[in-house]
């Protein structure tokens, strides 16, 4: 069962809760927990786990050969992200750190001047705590392909998952609902949409349950801080409902999720109480799923 946590806007809890509900999964069932949140990776330090390098992410990039080169500039002309610049009369100059490896150049030479090479754009760390298998992708600072990332850390998990026999696959997402989020969500079996009852959480909200519904995955929220303002938290159940979307759980608001975050431990293991939260959070999920 792959099931995603995602939310819209960031700082609403999303890490927190995949953390805590990879614990109380790998209570019972192999549980890997996937971290592609690849521009800001944080599961590791909420589970203490010391992360190993796996494997490094490549993305291909042009070569040119300026031998072939008759610096027609065809290349620079289809080249989306300006990473081309081209002087007539001159060879096109090339910055790397903002292509995206579409190959279109490689296409449109009519020369054949230009060959394929590879750039390093990310890396892959695993790890283990709790009984749950940590696999963290992290974009490479200044690069722009945080999308391939993502994708390539869900490649790769896939044959640490068949090797560990894992039965629970969940997957932490980065906010917002661009290209990351998006290939953080497809192929899963529920996401989970964390959020917290303030306007900009809701606007969020509904735009990745927007995706949610886009993709005919089944989902549901949680309200994560709901006793901080509970006449707005109200406005949530009310969209909840209208939208025929079920809310799955709702975590209040106190020391015991700082202090998690201090001491690098789940808060299901800061304070037992809140097992409870997040077990009825799974019998939701395996209830909706089945």
């Amino acid at each position: 069962m792959k099931i995603a946590v995602t939310g819209g806007k960031g700082g609403t809890g999303k890490s927190m809760v995949a953390t805590s509900l990879a614990v109380e999964f790998a209570k019972n069932k192999k549980t890997v927990l996937l971290d592609v949140d690849v521009e800001c990776p944080n599961d590791h330090l909420l589970l203490s786990v010391k992360k190993k390098e796996f494997v490094k992410i490549y993305q291909p990039i042009p070569k040119w050969n300026f031998n072939k080169c008759n610096k027609c500039g065809k290349c620079a002309s289809v080249c989306k992200q300006n990473a081309i610049v081209f002087v007539k009369g001159k060879y096109p100059a090339f910055v790397k750190d903002i292509c995206i490896g579409c190959k279109a150049c490689i296409v449109a030479c009519p020369y054949g001047a230009i060959s394929e090479t590879k750039k390093e754009i990310g890396t892959i760390y695993t790890g283990k705590n709790y009984n749950v298998d940590l696999i963290s992708g992290e974009l490479k600072l200044g690069e722009l392909a945080s999308g391939e990332v993502v994708a390539e850390v869900r490649k790769n998990s896939e044959s640490i998952v068949k090797k560990l026999k894992s039965e629970i696959i969940l997957i932490d997402s980065a906010a917002g609902i661009g290209c990351p989020v998006i290939a953080s969500l497809v192929g899963t079996d529920y996401i989970i949409a964390v959020t917290e009852p303030t306007p900009s959480a809701l606007h969020d909200l509904k735009r990745v349950l927007y995706l949610a519904n886009h993709f005919q995955i089944k989902h549901g929220i949680v309200i994560n801080k709901y006793d901080l303002a509970k006449e707005f938290y109200r406005e949530i159940e009310k969209f909840a409902q209208k939208s025929n979307t079920p809310v799955i759980g709702k975590i209040p608001y106190k020391k015991d999720f700082v202090d998690a975050t201090i001491k690098m431990k789940p808060v299901v293991e800061i304070n037992p109480n809140y097992q409870k939260i997040f077990k009825q959070i799974i019998n939701q999920i395996n209830l909706s799923i089945k």
